[in-house]
């Protein structure tokens, strides 16, 4: 329902949408041996491969492990980004990217751990300002960008390729991070991205390239969503160690009920995309704020049986598209269709959890990026969330990219953010 997964790119390097419909029943067979709450699983810890475990500090952000992923030259990166159709322009240096392992807290506030990608330029400047690139949705953990090698890392490559470091969370339940991912949950992912930033930090002064302190904060569809959040965080003064210098999230759900939801009914948002938004919403928040006792109040059979277990953060993209139906209608129950066409509740209060992301006074620049073709988050959030601003005195630019569909506003986006940014920090 909110956020495009990165995934639709027709390189033969990158994972391809399409529908399995051949595989459905099989699909359904193996999960129908599902508990509706999976045991949660933990990838494998990663080595420490530079430096020890922090031992100064158990508190939020101490960095556990720095695990080296990727190196790729100038010309590596232009290839990768080129691939992808995205504009090469900005791409200045080669880039190391490493995976950290990091303590933060659950949406229940309990100590877990996290993991996300951080990205040095190869040479530039030694001391570094910091983006925070905050991605969109994905529900196999091996989507993360700290782990997968394909549309994860075109913003963090293309960010560091510029001369900055990048910090890349995975946010929870993704990547090598315990247990399930809780889709949508504002709160729990910023303090993971908060802690990510903090994480970086001190792996940037153990790899000798320590960080000014300035934030450049950016995201994709939820991840614009996390970058607003993190931002009015940041400008709270959430860390001293940190100055947030700028704003430019894309194609982010700032108004889940009054743009997102809607869209679900008025034909801004496709089919495909909205139930599987709306199936991995639902089944996420549930598990925060309890929306049902039984997945039968809100899903039809068979799918009733099935979803928790789909979205375990172990199945594929692929393997969800297979067996979930062609419209909300097939999905939802009679009673729940109408629920989610008129929030109240649990429901509306899991919505309004979320939204409200826009609804303060930055300090400091803001781009908001969409497009009039994205039919996976209508233009219409972009908007309402610049009237939010604008009533708390903050005047921010909307910039349509016209006729690309979701994945398309950030490959035409991201290379503009780096110039934007490159712009405000000329200016001090």
């Amino acid at each position: 329902m909110f956020m495009e997964n990165d995934a639709s790119n027709s390189a033969p390097t990158h994972r391809t949408r399409r529908l399995l419909a051949a595989a459905t029943v099989v699909v359904l067979a193996a999960l129908s041996t599902v508990p509706a709450a999976a045991d949660a699983r933990r990838g494998p810890a990663p080595r420490a491969e530079v430096g020890q475990p922090d031992g100064r500090s158990a508190g939020r952000g101490a960095l556990l492990a720095v695990t080296p992923v990727a190196t790729l030259g100038r010309g590596d990166v232009t290839h990768f980004l080129a691939t992808a159709g995205m504009d090469t322009g900005t791409v200045r240096h080669g880039v190391r990217a490493y995976r950290l392992t990091y303590r933060t807290v659950t949406p229940q506030g309990a100590p877990t751990t996290a993991t996300g990608l951080f990205v040095l330029p190869v040479g530039g400047a030694h001391r570094l300002d910091l983006v925070s690139d905050t991605h969109g949705t994905m529900v196999h953990r091996d989507y993360a960008p700290s782990v997968g090698e394909d549309f994860g890392r075109y913003a963090p490559y293309l960010h560091a390729s510029a001369g900055r470091a990048v910090a890349a969370p995975d946010y929870l339940g993704l990547g090598q991070g315990p247990g399930f991912h809780p889709y949508m949950d504002t709160a729990s992912s910023v303090s993971a991205s908060l802690d990510m930033l903090r994480a970086s930090r001190t792996a940037a002064q153990r790899l000798g390239r320590p960080l000014t302190g300035d934030v450049y904060a950016s995201g994709f569809s939820q991840g614009g969503q996390v970058a607003m959040a993190l931002g009015r965080a940041l400008e709270n003064g959430a860390d001293r160690h940190f100055t947030l210098r700028a704003l430019a999230p894309v194609s982010g759900p700032y108004d889940i009920e009054h743009a997102e939801m809607p869209g679900l009914f008025d034909g801004r948002i496709n089919d495909t995309s909205g139930i599987f938004y709306m199936t991995y919403f639902l089944t996420a928040q549930n598990r925060i704020h309890p929306l049902y006792k039984d997945p039968s109040e809100a899903f039809r059979e068979p799918y009733a049986d099935v979803v928790e277990g789909l979205f375990d953060t172990n199945h594929s993209e692929e393997e969800i598209f297979s067996v979930l139906p062609a419209t909300l209608k097939d999905l939802l129950t009679d009673a729940y269709y109408e629920k989610v066409q008129h929030p109240t509740g649990a429901l509306l209060a899991a919505v309004r959890a979320q939204d409200g992301t826009c609804a303060w006074k930055p300090d400091v620049p803001v781009r908001l990026y969409s497009a009039a073709g994205d039919t996976d988050v209508p233009m219409a959030n972009a908007r309402d969330c610049a009237a939010d601003l604008a009533r708390h005195g903050t005047r921010a630019q909307v910039v349509d990219q016209g006729g690309v569909d979701h994945n398309g506003t950030y490959l035409k986006s991201g290379p503009q953010i780096v110039r934007w940014f490159d712009a405000q920090a000329a200016r001090g």
